[in-house]
């Protein structure tokens, strides 16, 4: 029967997991537990092809325990209930792992459930997940389970594993390798840091390439189209979807345009441009703002731009989008004002509108009182002082003006029209 090359050489040992060294190497915390025999409830955290499937196994042998694997994206609680049916008897004598892949799937009922069963030792759970477990992950089960997470594999890492992969496969079909060393590297390095996907990779390599006078040859041009958009794990309603929208958010206002650039291009690759065109949008307000004020219009004309074209054309307008955001002039007082305005509104600070401020007409007719409003345009410099907050926020200041050129000329002016 078939199997996949990546179960073939599914590690063994801890010391054949590769690129978790910061909780597997030599010394490392899980890597301790584990080695004691007394594991407790895991979370596994990290993108997939990492290797938490492997360490559930491994620990399963370790521990002797019967190990259950259970998918929670179709898993039942009925599932759960009939690996409770074998526990104290000849099927577990040393209670049963529980491994719940995907456990964001799970309902905080599903959850509830699964706790009880827990509790009292005999089922060890290892979850694993390939989003935030504190967004996802009842509380309940956080507070009786330690958290790892698991990283991406560096190409340096997954070179490992693909070279392995490659030995492997050489001996077991008793052919001689030529492969480019450009071609190894492209499979290390645009697999993302899954492994599952490298090994796959190679896979498909010696089964395209068949070998000719006992040798397989491959070439980087093979590698490329077996290899092609593969580099990265995205979700548009994930983990990695945030953390792309933020990090080219955070790039804009670092003033970066090259990592701006490459947030970009991993959300346009992904076929994320409304995530694009959102966060490029937001960023003219919140980061530049009355620094360049002209940046809204020039980047919302670009966005249109980029909306009316679609993919992949849209990636010039945006481009030009965010080179202008990243090489412009920064302020946030905007952001500030806005804020602090919103937060005593929450808290109740509010109070009546002035009188001068109200709607004359909104006393009805026989009840109409002078309402004393000055009219700044009949006024010097087209102001006049007189009080707009309400009484209860009588000197309350939201907008400071920010130290870039144009706020600062905005200032001076109103200082020298207030004296």
């Amino acid at each position: 029967m078939y199997q996949p090359l990546a179960d073939e050489l599914r590690p063994r040992e801890l010391s054949e997991v590769y690129g978790q060294d910061h909780i597997l190497g030599p010394g490392a915390i899980l890597r301790r537990i584990i080695e004691s025999g007394a594991v407790p409830n895991l979370i596994f955290y990290g993108p997939s092809g990492t290797g938490k499937t492997t360490v559930a196994n491994i620990i399963a042998e370790k521990t002797q325990r019967k190990l259950f694997k259970l998918n929670a994206t179709t898993a039942s609680t009925a599932d759960i209930k009939n690996i409770v049916s074998q526990l104290d008897t000849m099927l577990a004598p040393n209670g049963v792992l529980l491994y719940l892949d995907e456990i964001q799937s799970f309902n905080k009922k599903q959850q509830q459930t699964l706790l009880e069963y827990i509790e009292n030792g005999k089922i060890t759970l290892i979850a694993s997940t390939t989003e935030n477990p504190y967004f996802y992950v009842f509380n309940a089960i956080l507070s009786r389970s330690t958290i790892f997470e698991f990283k991406s594999l560096s190409p340096a890492a997954v070179r490992q594993a693909v070279d392995r992969a490659v030995a492997y496969l050489a001996e077991k079909l008793q052919v001689r390798v030529e492969a480019e060393e450009a071609a190894l590297a492209q499979v290390a390095a645009s697999c993302g840091g899954d492994v599952r996907k490298a090994l796959n990779a190679v896979e498909v390599l010696f089964t395209a390439c068949a070998a000719q006078d006992g040798v397989v040859r491959i070439s980087l041009a093979d590698a490329e189209a077996v290899s092609k958009k593969s580099s990265m794990h995205y979700d548009r309603e994930g983990d990695n979807h945030f953390d792309s929208v933020s990090a080219l958010m955070k790039s804009l206002r670092g003033s970066d345009p090259d990592a701006a650039l490459h947030y970009l291009a991993r959300l346009l690759e992904a076929g994320d441009l409304p995530g694009a065109c959102r966060r490029i949008l937001c960023s003219a307000s919140e980061d530049i703002g009355l620094a360049y004020p002209q940046a809204v219009s020039i980047v919302k004309s670009c966005v249109d731009s980029a909306l009316q074209l679609g993919l992949p054309e849209a990636r010039l307008p945006l481009a030009q989008a965010v080179i202008l955001l990243a090489t412009a002039p920064k302020s946030n007082s905007v952001v500030m004002a806005i804020d602090k305005a919103m937060a005593d509104v929450k808290k109740g600070k509010a109070g009546p509108i002035p009188r001068e401020l109200q709607n004359v007409h909104a006393d009805g007719a026989g009840f109409e009182r002078e309402q004393g409003y000055l009219y700044p345009h009949d006024y010097p410099g087209h102001w006049v002082k007189q009080q707009y907050l309400p009484d209860v926020l009588v000197g309350t200041v939201y907008f400071e003006y920010g130290d870039n050129k144009f706020e600062q000329s905005c200032k001076a002016y109103w200082d020298k029209i207030k004296e």
